[in-house]
């Protein structure tokens, strides 16, 4: 039985055009046309039995018509064309099967002329409401909200979509785009082998707290001086770990006349050493197949002393001894490679200890930042704070986390393999456009674009987080199906919603400035309904920096608190 209950007397007016997904009804009672608004529901009869065409009002139209003869021969002057546009979004079936009252994101049909047609409300949209929250509903089901068109309705995702096809959630500063953010990994948490990294770049959802959350940190200087471990939530990232293009854009500058030999001899000496390792520590089963992106652990000063070594060389000559062909061309990239090591902010990568060089290393870095809870015993949502990291090696630095965990999904057989997500928030700042002059940026968007076109198949998912959508590499913009957009006030990046969204809903994104705060709008493939929702608040708010700047002039003013910050400026960290 339809859930619909309508009188063709309520009608709102009949089909006049049908386009592909698109349909013009002619609005008879001008009354009902008043009360139409753009972005509500309406419903129109299919042309088969049992199903009902649902369509989302795109425009409403009330404008003069020409000049038309009434029957007696008296012209009419004022003769009126009311026009609404509605874009078809799928179908409700009155049964399917053994189910009643299914709602599918297809259109098996279209309206045939003169149809009659419905604006979605009252009770008949309470019904339609239900009947997709129930659809959607169980006990685990990933949900953001409300509807806004019905408060009493809850808003539904389907999980195993958003993450299989990839997501952005973006809006502008304020706009609660953190908050949509924590709102889904507490309900991921919940689930026993959820899987997830969270790139947190500020420390903004160190609040989140849940057994399933475990809160690590990239080392800072402060970390390892008093040589704290992963046991204690401090993550060191070894420059091993780094491929030979991002070792080659962090030591060799492009712009020496001498820098083609300095990669080459560069890409020579780490394989080298890394056999060495190898061959010292007999791991005769790795040697004849590791290259020199496989991740093993080589001395760092031992390299440092073989560069030397080639950049001081002298070889026989005819009269006595000569230079050797490489003599003083390295010493750019032996400078930049000691700067770089005596460099405190870079602790995480080369002041590790001994620990990050045993070869066992790896596989208890790999447990806590890519296994579940079950594998690492401590919790499967990882929210990694990147706070400390300098920002010009940053991209770097993100995507080598990225990288591992791509590289072991990639590496895992099929039937043991276990999905992950990568939550990236402030996306902007390491996948930005593609820029010919920035190399480490570069290796950033090419490690995160292949992850976005063909994680999927190993079980790697993106979720892409930015309050500028518009400085987000397009080309992974483009492979997200599911959009959770908050307010934008920027024209470019509204331009960049609106280009994503389909086209028979390209008016739909003129909503995207007028936005509540805590309210999105919900298109996608794990949407069942493109919808504007309100969003839950989340039971821990994230620290998303929002301060009550007039109330807090009207308070008194913490003492010492400017010692205190430059004290901690100082020492970077914060006590």
């Amino acid at each position: 039985m339809s859930i619909f209950n309508f009188v063709d007397d309520e009608a709102l007016g009949k089909v006049a055009s049908v386009d592909t997904a698109t349909v013009i009804v002619d609005v008879e009672n001008i009354n009902q046309l008043k009360r139409l608004q753009v972005n509500h529901l309406a419903v129109l009869q299919s042309s088969r039995p049992g199903q009902h065409l649902i369509g989302l009002i795109t425009q409403v139209t009330r404008k003069k018509s020409a000049a038309e003869e009434l029957n007696d021969g008296i012209v009419d002057q004022y003769a009126e064309l009311n026009l609404c546009r509605i874009a078809l979004i799928g179908t409700l079936l009155d049964r399917d099967g053994n189910k009643e009252n299914v709602f599918r994101r297809t259109l098996e049909s279209v309206p045939e002329i003169d149809a009659n047609c419905f604006s979605l409300e009252g009770d008949n949209l309470t019904g339609f409401m239900r009947t997709l929250s129930s659809i959607a509903a169980d006990k685990n089901s990933l949900t953001l909200g409300r509807y806004t068109l019905d408060e009493h309705a809850v808003a539904y995702l389907n999980g195993n979509k958003f993450f299989q096809r990839h997501a952005f959630i973006g809006g502008s500063t304020g706009s609660g785009k953190s908050w949509t953010t924590a709102r889904i990994i507490e309900q991921m948490e919940r689930l026993d082998s959820a899987n997830a990294i969270i790139f947190d770049l500020h420390g903004e959802y160190s609040p989140l707290v849940g057994d399933g959350i475990q809160q690590l940190k990239v080392a800072g200087p402060a970390d390892v001086e008093s040589a704290r471990t992963l046991d204690e939530g401090i993550v060191f990232l070894p420059y091993w770990l780094l491929s030979y293009e991002a070792l080659v854009s962090m030591f060799v500058d492009r712009s020496d006349q001498n820098a083609p030999n300095q990669a080459m001899i560069m890409a020579r000496e780490i394989n080298q050493a890394k056999r060495k390792y190898l061959e010292d520590r007999n791991y005769v089963d790795i040697l004849s197949h590791f290259t020199v992106d496989s991740p093993v652990p080589f001395d760092l000063k031992e390299l440092l002393a073989r560069l030397n070594s080639i950049n001081t060389e002298m070889v026989a000559g005819a009269r006595g001894d000569k230079q050797g062909e490489f003599y003083g061309k390295l010493a750019r990239m032996i400078s930049r490679l000691e700067n770089k090591i005596s460099d405190r902010r870079l602790g995480f990568l080369f002041s590790g200890g001994e620990d990050v060089l045993d070869f066992s290393w790896l596989n208890k870095l790999s447990a806590n930042l890519v296994g579940c809870t079950s594998e690492n015993n401590i919790a499967g949502i990882k929210i990694v704070d990147f706070s400390e990291v300098p920002s010009d090696i940053l991209p770097l630095i993100v995507s080598l986390v990225a990288r591992v965990a791509f590289s072991i999904q990639q590496w895992t057989p099929s039937e043991l393999r276990h999905p992950i997500a990568l939550l990236c928030d402030e996306a902007h700042l390491y996948i930005p456009q593609r820029s010919m002059a920035d190399s480490a940026n570069n290796i950033s968007i090419d490690i995160f674009e292949r992850i976005a076109k063909e994680g999927r198949k190993y079980g790697l998912s993106l979720v892409v987080i930015s309050q500028r959508p518009s400085e987000v590499n397009k080309t992974i913009l483009s492979q997200c199906s599911n959009f959770i957009s908050m307010r934008l006030t920027n024209a470019e990046d509204q331009g960049v919603i609106k280009k994503l969204l389909p086209d028979s809903l390209g008016g739909f994104g003129d909503i995207l400035p007028t936005l509540d705060t805590g309210e999105a709008l919900m298109v996608g493939d794990a949407s069942l309904l493109p919808s504007r929702i309100r969003v839950d608040e989340p039971a821990n708010r994230p620290n998303s920096g929002t301060v009550d700047f007039w109330d807090e002039w009207q308070a008194p003013v913490e003492e010492h608190r400017l010692t205190a910050a430059i004290d901690n400026w100082r020492k970077q960290n914060i006590q």
